[in-house]
């Protein structure tokens, strides 16, 4: 049994390198095409925590809240360095519409299926369902972020992680299936076919960051980020708490993100390497959550399952009737949507499979839900609370 937390966090970077370096080097396998290494890193860190191998004891609990308190922020502050308001803003109306109101009906259909189904689930729920809607509308950082936040129970949040890749494994196989059917999907709804202003395509700079990533460029990152988190943390902490979601670590969320889209615009936006900075530091907050984890009641995860799905079917629907509607074409609708559950994982990849030319809406959409996963999610608790 650890108690010492120095060895706990130990414990726990070993196994997020190991994970990180076996995803690298056997990335086609079958293993990492179906399963992420984020989720090898909680079902590990799970198992470890369930067999008894880290204590309940004081130091490890100041290592977990120390840490994963400092990181937050800072990983957030490093995402956002790529999300240029400027360049969104060019996406056009028609995308940017569709976008939202893939948002919106994601957070209907949490509700709906809450409300619908809770009568099955685990105790706090509630919690775990708003953290994966920051998921399900920006990506796995706004759901850290909201795990944090809204305190969710390790135990659930375990559910909500299951729940964000079986369900979203699916759906992300569904909508490439659709792609062949996008001109007979067109003339269902009127479509006139893609309709992408011209600007995107030299709006959006390479996700790829380009240069070497060198000891003085991780030095700005890491030393950067980190004591930005530390100001985050302390201005938080002396604002005033705004019922149950609002506290220190919501303001200290939203001034990282402030942060974030201000640097964003500037030079800093060019330093080569946030990118996997950051993808450390997510790695690392994930082991952190995991080994507060216990498997132990993974029995009622088919209800959860189960529940994405109704999600997921609410989602298409109301996507479906706005597409016929408004005679919204299969790209946009289908890019909207993965934007949103998928993320920059799969919705810059997903426009692609259309035309090469339009990977950077993808890659535009992706960095909004980015920013606004976050706050999808605390309206998402504010909504399903109080059912």
């Amino acid at each position: 049994m650890i108690q010492n937390g120095v060895l706990y966090l130990g414990v726990l970077l070993f196994l997020t390198a190991i994970v990180a370096y076996a995803e690298k080097k056997w990335k086609d396998s079958k293993l990492f095409k179906y399963i992420p290494g984020i989720v090898l890193i909680y079902i590990f860190g799970a198992v470890l925590q369930t067999a008894g191998v880290f204590a309940d004891s004081a130091s490890n609990d100041a290592v977990y809240t120390g840490v994963k308190d400092l990181l937050l922020p800072a990983m957030l502050i490093l995402m956002l360095l790529h999300c240029d308001l400027r360049k969104i803003i060019k996406m056009g109306p028609k995308i940017l519409l569709t976008f939202f109101f893939a948002s919106l009906t994601i957070i209907v259909g949490f509700v709906i299926t809450y409300s619908l189904l809770k009568g099955f689930y685990a105790e706090d729920t509630w919690k775990a369902f708003a953290a994966l809607s920051g998921s399900w509308t920006g990506g796995s950082a706004n759901m850290v972020a909201l795990q944090d936040i809204l305190d969710v129970p390790e135990n659930i949040f375990g559910y909500a992680l299951i729940m964000d890749t079986i369900n979203y494994s699916i759906w992300v196989m569904f909508m490439f299936g659709l792609v062949p059917h996008a001109a007979r999907f067109n003339r269902w709804t009127g479509a006139k076919g893609v309709d992408v202003p011209s600007e995107i395509e030299v709006a959006v700079a390479d996700e790829k960051e380009k240069g070497k990533i060198g000891f003085n460029e991780m030095m700005v990152l890491v030393g950067g980020s980190i004591f930005l988190s530390a100001v985050c943390w302390e201005i938080g902490g002396n604002l005033p708490a705004i019922g149950a979601v609002f506290n220190t670590t919501t303001w200290a969320v939203i001034i990282a993100s402030i942060i974030g889209l201000v640097l964003a615009v500037t030079p800093v936006a060019k330093i080569p390497g946030s990118s996997e900075v950051s993808r450390v530091m997510l790695y690392v907050i994930i082991a952190l959550i995991a080994s507060h984890a216990d498997f132990s009641q993974i029995f009622q995860a088919p209800i959860y399952i189960l529940s994405g799905f109704m999600i997921l079917l609410i989602h298409a629907l109301a996507m479906l009737l706005v597409a016929k509607l408004f005679k919204l074409d299969l790209f946009t609708m289908g890019v909207a949507s993965l934007a949103n559950v998928g993320g920059m994982a799969s919705a810059p990849v997903l426009a692609g499979a259309y035309h090469q030319s339009l990977v950077p809406v993808g890659v535009l959409m992706a960095l909004l839900g980015n920013l606004l996963g976050t706050y999808y999610g605390i309206l998402t608790a504010y909504l399903i609370s109080g059912l």
